[in-house]
C-alpha cells in the first residue's frame, strides 16, 4: 500500500488543485500521470447544482458515448419466446426467465447490465433486493425495460453508459481508457456534458455545473474548465 501511496502522491503533485484546466490539457495530464499497471479507466465526475430530493432534479438516464467506454459489458436479458431469440441474435451473454431469476436469487451475479421485457418485470421484481443496491435493476428511464431488446443489447455492447445523481448532486461516468486517443476521450466528455445540459431541470437557477473533473482509476482528480468543454 505504501508503494501505491507514493505513486499517488507523485501523481497528485503534478496537479494544481487551484486550477481549472482546459479540457484538452486535463486529458493530456490524466494520461501523463496515470501510474496504473493496467489500462485504467478515465472517470468523469460532475457536481451539479441540484437537489436530488426533488423529483424533477433526481437525474437518471443513459447515453451511448461516441467511442464507448473501452469495457465489454456482460448483458443478462430476461425475456421469453421471440424476444429471447432477438436478445441472443443481438449478442446478449445470458438469456432466461424464471430459471434465471432463481439462479440470481441463489447468488449468481456474473453480469454487468440487466435488460428485461415489460412482461417479465413481475418476475424480475423478486430480484429488487439483490439487484437494486448494485444499481442493476432494469428501469424504463435507462432503456433497460423495453420490448426492443435488440436495440437495448446493441447499445449496451456499443458503450452505453447509465448515470444517476447521488444524494448530494454528484454524477459519475466512465469516458474511456488511458489507451484511448485524447480526441476520443474529449468527444466522450463533450457528449456526456451536452447530455447533462439537455436534461437540466427547468427549476434549477444560477450555475448548473458547479464542478467538473476527470481521474484515472486510481489517480487524483483534475478539475476542468467547463467553458472549454463547450468549444471544439
Amino acid at each position: 500500500m505504501a508503494k501505491k501511496g507514493k505513486k499517488f502522491q507523485a501523481a497528485k503533485a503534478q496537479v494544481d488543485r487551484t486550477t481549472r484546466y482546459n479540457v484538452n490539457e486535463a486529458i493530456d495530464l490524466v494520461k501523463k500521470i496515470s501510474f496504473e499497471k493496467f489500462d485504467a479507466s478515465i472517470e468523469l465526475a460532475m457536481r451539479l447544482n441540484i437537489d436530488p430530493r426533488k423529483a424533477d432534479q433526481n437525474l437518471r438516464g443513459a447515453i451511448v458515448l461516441p467511442h464507448g467506454t473501452g469495457k465489454t459489458r456482460t448483458v443478462l436479458v430476461f425475456a421469453k419466446g421471440d424476444k429471447a431469440k432477438e436478445a441472443e441474435a443481438a449478442g446478449a451473454d445470458y438469456i432466461g426467465d424464471d430459471d434465471m431469476v432463481e439462479k440470481v436469487l441463489k447468488g449468481w451475479t456474473d453480469f454487468d447490465t440487466v435488460v428485461a421485457t415489460p412482461d417479465m418485470m413481475a418476475v424480475v421484481g423478486k430480484l429488487g433486493r439483490t439487484l437494486g443496491p448494485k444499481g442493476l435493476m432494469p428501469n424504463p428511464k435507462t432503456g433497460t425495460v423495453t420490448m426492443d431488446v435488440t436495440k437495448a443489447v446493441s447499445e449496451i455492447k456499443a458503450g452505453k453508459v447509465e448515470y444517476r445523481t447521488d444524494k448530494i448532486g454528484n454524477i459519475h461516468a466512465p469516458v474511456g481508457k488511458i489507451s484511448f486517443s485524447a480526441e476520443q476521450v474529449r468527444e466522450n466528455i463533450v457528449a456526456f456534458y451536452e447530455q447533462m445540459m439537455r436534461i437540466r431541470p427547468q427549476t434549477v437557477k444560477g450555475v448548473y455545473v458547479k464542478n467538473m473533473s476527470i481521474a484515472s482509476s486510481m489517480g487524483p482528480g483534475i478539475r476542468i474548465d467547463t467553458e472549454s468543454v463547450k468549444k471544439k
